[in-house]
């Protein structure tokens, strides 16, 4: 069977509708775009000016009254620029009545910036055309005083509440409003202030541009670095688990291959076993070798690539002496209390008491060299307390060491949650340190 494909040919005037457009009209096309949005599309919505943040270095050292009412900071600088505007307006004009509107067609577009920005923008430009009709100037034209700073001020504050591309907007539609009256009205005027406003606006819009820049580039390193930090803590507590379970490999080890010789070794105790016993006994060794070679193969996949199997067994808590001899001769002077019945625990919460203060001294050592530390050990019933104090140290540090910062604390928890455990760690009321750990020691009479 044969099959045909026909193929249409698209018309010319077809593929000209779906022309793609030109890089310079798709670029004057964005400009309108933006341009309808920033000015035009709800240009008197209501966006209330919010008030400052008291947190800051200078308004932290306030009362409380003085900090409340230093929130306020920005609406009374916006509204002291429109008195001044008004004041300029009625003093340049001699007080009269003209003058007296002018300054409240001056002070008007200055406090809508506090509610409505774009509008403010809007309202500027018709004030200052009506100032210029009822006010009478020959110097000062277009722009009489009064409506000079305010328009100044409106620009500026409208520019800092918006964005970048909104105060070149402003710039150019001001610059366009300049040569249109000085165009069309400006005959019998000897002289206009168009260029000192479109110079100073421009510094003003300038400054305040670089200003966005500036703070938006804060906001983005703020968010790196916190992205860093999360990824950076992250990475510390995978780190952490892996060492656990590294450490911990050695204690299941050892518990499996004694499972493993015991039901090696049973039959052999017995005399005349059934046939069924040997096979349970068989079956249990067979399992506990199986479990021994998936052990060693999930340790292959922790472990680094340096990684070095220790020599020696893992540590327990009737190490601690050797421990606190340590940290003695490197300068800490540190004591040992135990109290309640010494017991048996079981291996990994004797290696896990045993990491948690060798962690903490270790913590001691670093942030707080020459103090006294005391540890206490205290067998209770079901379970082991742990606390490691430490005071301040005799000598501030003129450079504290960084190396493991917060890793300590991170590996305790860790260890601290596997065994369903709690802790707590934080300062003392002297300066010093405090690690206080309970760690639950199920008996095999009780396996709740």
């Amino acid at each position: 069977m044969t099959e045909t494909t026909q193929t249409q040919t698209t018309p010319d005037s077809a593929y000209s509708a779906y022309k793609p457009s030109s890089p310079e009209f798709r670029a004057a096309a964005d400009a309108l775009r933006g341009l309808r949005q920033d000015l035009f599309h709800d240009a008197f919505a209501y966006r209330p000016l919010p008030r400052m943040s008291v947190d800051r270095p200078l308004t932290r050292r306030l009362s409380g009254r003085m900090r409340e009412r230093a929130a306020w900071l920005p609406h009374a600088t916006v509204a002291t620029a429109g008195v001044l505007a008004m004041f300029l307006a009625w003093a340049s004009g001699g007080g009269s009545t003209a003058a007296l509107l002018c300054g409240l067609l001056a002070l008007a577009p200055v406090l809508l910036t506090l509610v409505r920005p774009v509008g403010a923008f809007w309202l500027s430009l018709a004030a200052t055309a009506a100032a210029a009709v009822v006010g009478t100037s020959w110097a000062n034209w277009p722009w009489l005083p009064g409506s000079f700073l305010s328009h100044l001020t409106v620009l500026t504050v409208v520019a800092i509440r918006t964005r970048p591309r909104t105060a070149a907007w402003m710039w150019v539609f001001t610059a366009a409003y300049g040569f249109f009256v000085r165009t069309g009205f400006g005959w019998n005027h000897y002289s206009t202030n168009i260029a000192p406003m479109l110079f100073l606006s421009a510094l003003a819009l300038l400054a305040v541009t670089v200003w966005h820049i500036r703070r938006s580039a804060e906001r983005e390193m703020t968010a790196q670095q916190t992205v860093t930090a999360h990824e950076r803590s992250r990475r510390t507590l995978l780190e952490e688990r892996t060492t656990i379970a590294r450490e911990l490999h050695d204690v299941v080890a050892h518990h499996m291959s004694v499972v493993a010789i015991q039901a090696e070794a049973a039959p052999y105790r017995v005399e005349n076993p059934p046939p069924e016993l040997e096979k349970a006994f068989a079956t249990i060794r067979e399992n506990a070798v199986a479990a021994l070679t998936e052990l060693r193969r999930v340790l292959g996949v922790v472990r680094a690539e340096d990684y070095e199997a220790p020599d020696a067994p893992q540590p327990t808590l009737a190490d601690l002496d050797a421990l606190l001899a340590n940290v003695r001769e490197a300068g800490l002077t540190a004591d040992k209390v135990v109290t309640g019945a010494v017991r048996e625990l079981p291996q990994g919460v004797e290696l896990s008491a045993y990491r948690i203060v060798q962690e903490a001294l270790s913590n001691t050592l670093r942030h707080a060299p020459g103090a006294t530390a005391r540890v206490e050990i205290g067998y209770v019933l079901g379970g082991l307390g742990l606390r490691i104090v430490n005071g301040p140290a005799p000598t501030v540090a003129l450079r504290k060491s960084t190396h493991g910062a917060g890793h300590g604390i991170t590996g305790m928890r860790e260890r601290v949650s596997m065994l369903n455990g709690e802790m707590t760690a934080g300062e003392t009321d002297d300066g010093g340190y405090e690690v206080t750990v309970f760690l639950p020691v199920v008996t095999a009479e009780d396996p709740t």
